[in-house]
C-alpha cells in the first residue's frame, strides 16, 4: 500500500473531528479512517494536538472570497457592502465548524492562533480602509478605526453564528444585513451620508 500523503491524513483527521469532537477524535480512530497505523501519524505530526490543529486549519478554514477593499475609495457603500456580504456568506458556510471549534477551544488551544488569522486580516483590512476614507476626504481624522472595525466584524460574526437561532435579533431580510452593517460602520467613522448618496462621478468631480 502506498504511503498516504499529509493531505489525506489531514482530511481523515478533520472528518473524525467533525463527527466526534476532540475527545472522540483519537489517534486510533483517525488512523483507521486513513488506513494507516498510529505510528505513521505520530511520525508525521508528532502529536494528536498538532494533527488536529493543522487539520482544522487546512480543511475547515476555507478562504474568504471577498473583493478587496480599495486603497482609493470610490463608492464606499458599494465597496464595503460587497465586502461585508462576502464575509457574511463565508461565515455562514463555515458556521458549524466554527461553532464546534469555539466549543472545544479549551481542549484544542493549538488551533486558536490559526483560527484567528482570517478574522485578524479582516479587521486589519477595515482599519486600512478607514485610513483610505480619511485620505480621500470622505471623513474627518479617524481616531477610533480599530473600535469601528471591531464593531463591524463582531456584528457580521454574530449575525452569521446566531441568525438561525435568534432571527428577530438581526436585520431582515438576511440579504440586506451586510449593507446595513456597512452603513453603520461608515456612519461611525463620520462619513457624510449625503455625499455617499451622490453618484461616484459627482463625488470625484467635487
Amino acid at each position: 500500500m502506498p504511503e498516504p500523503t499529509r493531505t489525506q491524513l489531514l482530511h481523515a483527521a478533520f472528518e473524525v473531528w467533525a463527527e466526534a469532537g476532540s475527545r472522540g477524535a483519537t489517534t486510533r480512530a483517525i488512523a483507521e479512517r486513513a488506513g494507516v497505523n498510529e505510528v505513521t501519524l505520530f511520525r508525521l505530526f508528532g502529536s494528536k494536538q498538532t494533527l488536529l490543529a493543522e487539520a482544522i486549519q487546512h480543511c475547515g478554514m476555507r478562504p474568504v472570497v471577498a473583493p478587496p477593499l480599495p486603497d482609493t475609495p470610490r463608492d464606499p457603500l458599494q465597496e464595503l457592502g460587497a465586502w461585508c456580504a462576502a464575509q457574511h456568506e463565508h461565515l455562514i458556510a463555515s458556521r458549524e465548524m466554527i461553532r464546534r471549534s469555539l466549543a472545544e477551544i479549551h481542549e484544542q488551544p493549538e488551533a486558536a492562533p490559526r483560527s484567528c488569522e482570517g478574522p485578524s486580516r479582516a479587521h486589519d483590512e477595515l482599519v486600512g480602509y478607514a485610513r483610505a476614507l480619511e485620505r480621500a476626504g470622505l471623513c474627518e481624522r479617524v481616531t477610533d478605526a480599530r473600535a469601528a472595525a471591531s464593531m463591524l466584524t463582531s456584528a457580521i460574526f454574530a449575525d452569521a453564528m446566531h441568525r438561525d437561532l435568534m432571527p428577530n435579533c438581526f436585520p431582515q431580510p438576511a440579504s440586506a444585513a451586510p449593507a446595513a452593517y456597512a452603513r453603520l460602520y461608515l456612519r461611525a467613522l463620520g462619513v457624510d451620508a449625503a455625499r455617499l448618496r451622490r453618484p461616484a462621478r459627482a463625488r470625484r468631480a467635487s
